[in-house]
């Protein structure tokens, strides 16, 4: 069923619609254009309402250090270890398993997801990393290029504005990667943040709502 993703603000990576929408068709974008268009050229339809803006789905640089080199607390270990990301000695410190491992790899996944998030950048080595990626449907790119900031599960941390953060523009015929923050406008969303995130489409799915 197509759906379009509407919101008060569209930034689709080349231009800035008011009132914009993104029609989603399958995989991929079928239309991108100012709601009231983009509803009267599909009449049938489903119509998805986000607050604030939407933008190309994100770009996670440093997969790398947050998926092999971070491990993600249980909320059923948060009395024990915290509940923020270990790394370094407090990483090495902990009694792993594989299948600690791997639910660490999930749950950086997801966090990366409730970001924005759907490309992740990295050259990994991990094999449990490898399949947890490819599973997850996010696109896997080169780790080549990275900014060298502190990682940060925010794709906006370092990235200098949303050119620097996005996967990719928007395009017709793309694939439909996309995200939606609760924030009135692009210098508001720099300021806050992907944490401000409330949809995160992957190739057409909703793989995210935060409401």
């Amino acid at each position: 069923m197509l759906t379009i993703h509407a919101a008060g603000l569209l930034l689709t990576g080349a231009d800035v619609l008011p009132d914009g929408a993104v029609a989603v068709d399958g995989a991929a974008v079928a239309a991108l254009g100012p709601l009231d268009e983009v509803a009267a050229a599909h009449p049938g339809a489903r119509v998805r309402r986000w607050p604030g803006v939407i933008t190309p789905g994100l770009r996670q640089w440093h997969g790398g250090a947050l998926l092999e080199r971070t491990y993600h607390p249980d909320p059923r270990e948060y009395e024990a270890v915290g509940d923020r990301p270990l790394t370094g000695e407090r990483l090495a410190a902990l009694e792993m398993s594989e299948t600690r491992w791997a639910g660490s790899v999930r749950r950086g996944l997801q966090h990366m997801l409730r970001h924005g998030t759907t490309a992740v950048a990295g050259d990994f080595t991990d094999p449990v990393v490898r399949t947890a990626v490819a599973r997850s449907g996010l696109r896997a790119l080169p780790g080549a290029g990275a900014p060298g900031t502190e990682p940060d599960l925010d794709p906006f941390a370092g990235a200098g504005g949303l050119a620097g953060a996005v996967a990719g523009p928007l395009t017709v015929g793309g694939r439909a990667d996309l995200a939606a923050f609760d924030v009135p406008d692009e210098a508001a969303l720099i300021a806050r943040g992907a944490g401000t995130c409330v949809a995160t489409v992957l190739a057409g799915r909703l793989v995210f709502r935060g409401r």
